[in-house]
């Protein structure tokens, strides 16, 4: 049994499990520590960036990717959303920030190698928005370098009986989720079953979802978002001519994607942070405004939200 805060309320709370999973990527170690002070260091951490640049920068539908740079990483650009999104470098760090920023060589390497495989060379002034990530690496013995550390995930499980899944890569969520429940089932005693996830299709599939144009990542849903625009127009009207996303998309994830800051809609529910940043902080005014409304925030906690956006958003413009 443990107990935890609530962010919104300052109320804490307690809850018990048979097992406790820790999934928290490149910040695994600390939770660890918390459990077990003497637990030995797992994590390896690196910091990856990617810059984004308008559609005219990648001809075609298809990506491209260079499997070697002076980086040691491959470097790709990939069609994304009406954009072109190239990256990625690859930095040790030291430690991992909850918001990582771009470094100054970082945007330069990718700058420069870019130039030579797009259609044309980007400059700073190309750029719509930079953002940096880190990368949950486990350690191994006598690798030198962060590139050369394997992909893959490990599931630990720590003294305390603490569950660790760490590693891995987007491309392989499935399996590590499957590797992890399947081990957390064991320890917890619970009845064996065959793991399902191989063929479980996520909330909003849609077969022929690519029709429904931008809206087609909310696929199943995508009728629902229709129905709020045909209900009020004004939540037809998209929030800024560079992006296509409307008012409604707003309204919809506050009233069912769980969303609950300016930084969830715009970075979490809709891709605009990462798309164009500018755009983006033109656009949190009208952002806060709905969602004030629809979460009942009084002026001064609407100003908050607002500010905690802009503050992060900072960071994903690319300064001259």
């Amino acid at each position: 049994m443990g107990s935890a805060p609530d962010s919104e309320t300052g109320n804490k709370f307690r809850a018990s499990a048979k097992v406790v999973v820790n999934a928290t990527g490149a910040f695994s170690d600390l939770l660890r520590l918390q459990a077990e002070p003497s637990a030995a260091p797992m994590m390896v951490p690196s910091q990856g960036i990617h810059l984004v640049f308008e559609a005219s920068f990648l001809e075609g539908e298809s990506a491209i990717m260079v499997p070697h740079t002076s980086d040691g990483r491959v470097l790709f650009a990939i069609p994304w959303h009406g954009h072109t999104l190239v990256g990625t470098t690859d930095t040790p760090i030291t430690a991992a920030t909850l918001e990582p920023v771009a470094m100054e060589q970082e945007i330069e390497f990718i700058l420069a190698t870019a130039g030579q495989y797009l259609t044309k060379a980007p400059t700073r002034d190309d750029v719509l928005s930079v953002f940096a990530g880190i990368r949950p690496l486990v350690r191994a013995p006598g690798v030198a370098t962060t590139a050369a550390l394997s992909r893959d995930h490990v599931v630990h499980i720590d003294r305390s009986g603490l569950v660790t899944i760490c590693g891995g890569k987007w491309t392989t969520y499935r399996h590590m989720a499957e590797d992890c429940v399947d081990q957390a089932a064991t320890l917890a005693q619970l009845p064996e079953r065959p793991c399902v996830t191989q063929h479980l299709r996520i909330h909003g599939f849609h077969e022929a979802a690519k029709e429904f144009g931008w809206l087609a990542g909310y696929g199943a849903d995508t009728n629902e978002i229709r129905k709020l625009m045909e209900a009020d127009a004004g939540l037809g009207e998209r929030l800024h001519a560079a992006l296509p996303y409307v008012k409604a998309e707003v309204v919809w994830a506050a009233r069912h994607e769980m969303a609950r800051t300016v930084e969830d809609a715009l970075a979490r529910r809709t891709r605009a942070l990462f798309l164009n940043a500018r755009a983006a902080l033109a656009m949190a005014p009208a952002v806060a405004d709905l969602m004030a409304s629809e979460l009942g925030w009084d002026e001064a906690t609407r100003t908050k939200h607002l500010a905690a956006f802009r503050d992060v958003a900072s960071n994903y413009v690319l300064r001259p």
